[in-house]
């Protein structure tokens, strides 16, 4: 029986999880406490997973149509102050699972939106003690408002710009903040794609074989 890698035996996906680090230790916090933990809960988890060398399952990569602004999305990102990032991402980029994280996709979305999980309970670095992903969005792109239970969420902007909740412009190497039950909506610029990572952290069972989007939320 062939024996499953771990980090220190890949350590393309290694450099990615500590450069994945960095840029939470690295983006300032804007003065909130608040955000400032979530950060800290972040790198916290990050090294938890390091540490304990977990199993990695590549797998063979899975495309979605919006894959095909992914090679403008990483143009964009080496431009920024973040390109070692985007780097690592390129390095890994032949095992992305890309998914929507719906039963059913709402209509016009499966043209303009993807994520891909990079660690977390389905991997491909494997752990429950965070989630942690790529979104990928077309030009022109709405994501519906949606709601996370029990899940707080981070998005870093790596390329491209996007606004959430019609409140505020955030471009690249900035950091989105959403608490447990916010609900949020994300619009995308029209003229480039926008790629994000993010951060779910939270208790475990809440973690748990959890998509990109699970609850539509209560209207506000």
């Amino acid at each position: 029986m062939t024996k499953q890698p771990r980090l220190q035996d890949l350590p393309d996906w290694l450099y990615l999880l500590r450069d994945y680090y960095e840029l939470y230790r690295r983006l300032s916090a804007g003065g909130s406490s608040k955000i400032r933990s979530h950060q800290k809960t972040v790198r916290d988890s990050i090294s938890r997973v390091i540490k304990a060398n977990a199993e990695v399952h590549q797998h063979d990569p899975v495309t979605k149509p919006v894959t095909a602004h992914w090679r403008r999305a990483l143009d964009n990102g080496r431009m920024e102050r973040h390109a070692p990032f985007i780097r690592a991402l390129e390095s890994v980029q032949q095992h992305l699972v890309w998914q929507y994280g719906y039963e059913k996709v709402p209509r016009g979305l499966e043209r303009t939106y993807a994520y891909a999980e990079l660690v977390g309970p389905t991997g491909p670095v494997i752990t429950d003690e965070v989630i942690l992903g790529l979104v990928l969005f077309a030009p022109g792109c709405t994501y519906p408002a949606h709601a996370h239970d029990g899940i707080s969420e981070s998005y870093i902007c790596l390329s491209g710009a996007v606004s959430e909740n019609d409140q505020g412009v955030y471009a690249p190497g900035s950091l989105i903040f959403n608490p447990p039950e916010q609900r949020h909506r994300i619009t995308v610029a029209d003229q480039n794609p926008a790629l994000l990572c993010y951060a779910w952290t939270g208790a475990r069972e809440k973690l748990a074989n959890q998509k990109m989007v699970f609850s539509r939320g209560p209207r506000k």
